[in-house]
């Protein structure tokens, strides 16, 4: 996995370092001139624009021109007022920015806290240090930026670049190591090959019964929120899913073909739901229930007395709101996937602009796995009561794009989970790590067009989402034979 830091660990990392500030800056330039080298596509001819600040930031940018020059590019390097004020008065007759192949934006960095003025960007393209100036490193808040072609960071990421907007002004991000120990991080991005590490392997004498999933789901006026819940576990590996839709006769349960209905009439249906379930592997509730105040109180009575991984989405976390005493009782590991409304119901109020902190507190008051959809998804855990760390890791997954904000994707994802945790996952770390994996998981299915390229840039439909979870399956398993041969 890759490690996140927030601006103040990576003070504290840099102080840490066992080589001087020197050193560190000589090899963050040496980084950020290939990267520019690299970006131009050459060094003959080339001319690069430096805005180079007081800070370390800018020593970076001044290392990396002194680079960049040796190898025969012509570099000027200017404070950041006179590279605003160049940008500024270029004029759509002979734009000053015209003369650059790049300008690398190495102002700031993570050390500003606020505008530095960059209203109006450069013509060429941009390299940023570390993270585009203007940008918030914690929160990724757009305080006025230079939007990067690619941004250079080191040593981790910072949240900045995972968090909207910050993360799309960034750019494509590489990661330079320059020899900083971050192994002490408590937020990691999870990768194809970390994902395939952690999914479960089909067991070669497995049977159906042996990753069963209980799905309480849907409702008679949604009646296909039960349906994408199955689907979506059953591509995911459950070899039997067993659904119920209060209020709906089992015959009329939208689901597909290979899962088994059973009935639950309505008004108090929680004990029916609760009958065998001690047969299943993890279940599911919430999707499409309603919030009927009765409806709502069973299915608090089924999450307090579910003894096995339980997925709660949707309308089951509006009765977590409505009921939080249901999760004090349960003993089986619980997975929250509020969006930022339903955080706000549980929390009482909407995530911090800091997201990282918000689900990591989120997860300790609520006692349980909380997972905070988003551009990119966050994953956070209680941290165990017998260890001194005050909260466990934050997981963030980045494998999803705008496709997948369609009606139903949580609903896929619910059934994701589920087929992941039915494996046997029940320590906290287990449960953490295969929550994460399935939400970048079910995230890769985005990368899907078809053989239409401009498929790629249309939504993508929940359905269509649960049939591509065996396609991105292969994708992660190929990154992950690669990582292992190399």
């Amino acid at each position: 996995m890759i490690p996140i830091v927030t601006p103040a660990e990576m003070a504290a990392i840099d102080a840490a370092a066992p080589e001087g500030t020197d050193v560190l800056v000589a090899r963050a330039g040496a980084a950020v001139a290939i990267a520019a080298r690299r970006m131009m596509g050459g060094t003959y001819g080339r001319r690069v624009l430096v805005a180079a600040g007081k800070g370390n930031n800018g020593a970076d940018g001044r290392v990396a021109a002194a680079a960049l020059e040796r190898w025969g590019v012509r570099c000027g390097v200017v404070t950041p007022p006179e590279a605003l004020e160049l940008v500024a008065t270029a004029d759509a007759e002979s734009p000053a920015s015209a003369a650059w192949d790049l300008v690398i934006d190495a102002a700031y960095g993570t050390g500003l806290r606020g505008s530095w003025g960059a209203d109006r960007a450069p013509a060429a393209p941009v390299l940023a240090v570390d993270i585009p100036s203007g940008i918030d490193a914690l929160t990724g808040e757009d305080h006025g930026c230079w939007p990067a072609a690619a941004t250079v960071t080191f040593g981790a990421l910072k949240p900045g670049l995972l968090l909207h907007p910050g993360a799309a002004a960034a750019g494509e991000v590489e990661l330079a190591p320059i020899g900083l120990d971050t192994s002490g991080a408590m937020s990691w991005l999870v990768t194809d090959a970390d994902a395939d590490a952690a999914l479960p392997a089909a067991e070669p004498a497995a049977h159906k019964w042996r990753r069963a999933v209980r799905v309480i789901a849907g409702s008679p006026q949604m009646r296909g929120a039960g349906h994408l819940a199955c689907a979506a576990a059953q591509q995911a590996g459950a070899g039997m899913v067993v659904v119920s839709s209060p209020g709906v006769r089992a015959a009329d349960v939208a689901r597909p073909t290979e899962a088994v209905a059973r009935d639950l009439r309505p008004g108090e249906w929680a004990d029916a739901a609760l009958d065998g379930i001690e047969r299943f592997d993890a279940a599911i509730i919430g999707p499409g229930l309603g919030a009927d105040p009765t409806a709502l109180a069973q299915a608090a009575r089924f999450i307090a007395d579910c003894p096995v991984p339980l997925v709660v989405d949707a309308d089951g976390l509006t009765a977590v709101a409505e009921h939080p005493e249901c999760l004090h009782e349960r003993t089986a590991p619980t997975v929250l996937t509020p969006h930022d409304g339903e955080f706000a119901k549980l929390t009482g109020g909407p995530p911090a602009a800091d997201r990282f902190d918000a689900v990591r507190r989120a997860a300790d008051e609520l006692n349980a796995v909380v997972l905070l959809k988003g551009p990119t998804t966050l994953v956070a855990a209680r941290a165990a009561a017998n260890t001194s760390a005050p909260s466990a890791a934050v997981l963030a997954a980045a494998s999803g794009t705008a496709r997948l904000a369609t009606a139903g994707s949580g609903d896929v994802l619910s059934g994701v989970i589920a087929a992941v945790l039915s494996a046997g996952a029940t320590e906290p770390d287990a449960v953490l790590l295969g929550t994460a994996a399935a939400a970048h998981w079910h995230g890769r299915t985005a990368a899907f067009g078809g053989h239409d390229p401009a498929a790629a840039l249309t939504p993508l439909t929940a359905m269509h989402q649960a049939e591509l979870l065996g396609a991105a399956r292969a994708g992660l398993a190929a990154a992950g034979a690669e990582t292992s041969s190399t």
